[in-house]
């Protein structure tokens, strides 16, 4: 069987969320799957040794221009040239006429929610992707064999959303090895000299996606400082200056700034050394269809503060704080709870590590194989 694995964005230098998902699979896919063949299709850029070689895998570089059309068709043109008999879309769309039967993974479905919040903000790119999803998403998953999503959650929204029926599956995501607690006194060093952190602060992993929630972590920060008598700083990691400034002039919290620590890009690699020495980690976001930075976090052993709302608590069970995100004095209320009660907060990072073991890429992986022969045994019976 040769399967065809849709990786376009694989060689940027700045990987985000399903760019990360994507590499993990084809990794560990390498480690347990030695009787298929593989053939990955990329983008050139700049990052072209993020895929390790194997024997039994093959790296596409295709050009075709901007995102629609090297989907659209640069891609099943060279499916079909390389004789995939399936083709893995990874990143919530794909091309809708394709001769290669596509399973497709369905990370969420944002984009086609009518939610106030996402319509109105957020930036150009962002709404414009939104669009050619809302336009691509619902033929590219009628015609798959199968739509891969990454929590019961999401996979029951998506069922009452699209009406999809068996075809449709959960397999969550996992969590990388290298998140882990970290005795390496001189590698935190060098991380926190590499970005300029400081000694007392919390991280907050958001973006300019209005879902990450940041005005409301922002003022439950601010009402923190201003009733604690030990002032913490925020770090955050690449975020655009202009929006963040235009988000605390509209908190009223302009002065925030001066406690907040902007650290541009953070590789994937460096990410658990910065965890590892912040006090308390922010992930109150108001709409995950999974969370992994909620096992990130868990897994390095520091205290997580996340949400009520969709696949959040079916991630983090037990094991984080769980607030309304909505209402920033709860967020305000976690942390304080988390900072003024040591057994609160320890039994919080002993139970996160337990949580973050039962995540794993390599699960994920051998599910995706197990797919991939159901549907070939299903095209060939």
């Amino acid at each position: 069987m040769k399967i065809g694995i849709e990786g376009q964005r694989l060689y940027r230098k700045k990987k985000h969320g399903m760019d990360m998902v994507a590499l993990e699979l084809i990794k560990n896919l390498q480690v347990i799957d030695k009787n298929n063949e593989y053939v990955v299709f990329v983008k050139p850029d700049e990052d072209n040794t993020c895929i390790p070689a194997a024997p039994n895998f093959k790296v596409v570089e295709l050009g075709g221009g901007p995102y629609p059309t090297w989907e659209q068709f640069a891609l099943p043109r060279a499916a079909k040239a390389e004789g995939c008999d399936i083709l893995h879309c990874t990143s919530n769309t794909g091309p809708i006429w394709s001769s290669v039967p596509l399973i497709t993974i369905l990370h969420d479905i944002i984009y086609l929610e009518s939610v106030s919040i996402f319509k109105k903000a957020g930036t150009w790119y962002q709404k414009l992707g939104n669009m050619y999803r809302r336009w691509v998403v619902p033929p590219v998953v009628k015609r798959s064999k199968r739509v891969v999503t990454v929590s019961n959650f999401e996979k029951n929204r998506i069922k009452n959303f699209m009406g999809l029926g068996d075809n449709l599956v959960a397999i969550y995501n996992g969590v990388g090895e290298h998140f882990k607690k970290i005795e390496d006194e001189n590698l935190l060093k060098a991380a926190k000299e590499k970005y300029q952190l400081p000694d007392n602060f919390m991280f907050f992993l958001g973006n300019t996606d209005p879902k990450k929630n940041t005005p409301n972590v922002l003022k439950a920060f601010a009402d923190f400082n201003a009733q604690s008598d030990i002032k913490y700083k925020l770090v955050m990691l690449d975020y655009d200056e202009t929006a963040l400034q235009k988000i605390l002039n509209e908190i009223g919290h302009p002065d925030l700034r001066n406690d907040i620590y902007l650290t541009g890009y953070v590789v994937n690699t460096d990410l658990p050394a910065i965890i590892n020495q912040c006090t308390v980690f922010l992930y109150p976001s108001l709409r995950e269809s999974f969370g992994i930075p909620i096992l990130e976090g868990m897994a390095c052993g520091v205290p997580v503060v996340t949400s009520n709302t969709s696949s959040m608590p079916e991630i983090a069970g037990d094991a984080a704080a769980i607030v309304d995100p909505h209402k920033p004095e709860e967020i305000t209320e976690a942390i304080i709870k988390i900072l003024a009660n040591e057994d609160y907060k320890a039994m919080l990072c002993e139970k996160g590590i337990e949580n973050a073991k039962k995540f794993s890429w390599r699960k994920m992986a051998e599910r995706n194989v197990a797919l991939y022969e159901e549907v070939y045994n299903e095209l060939n019976s």
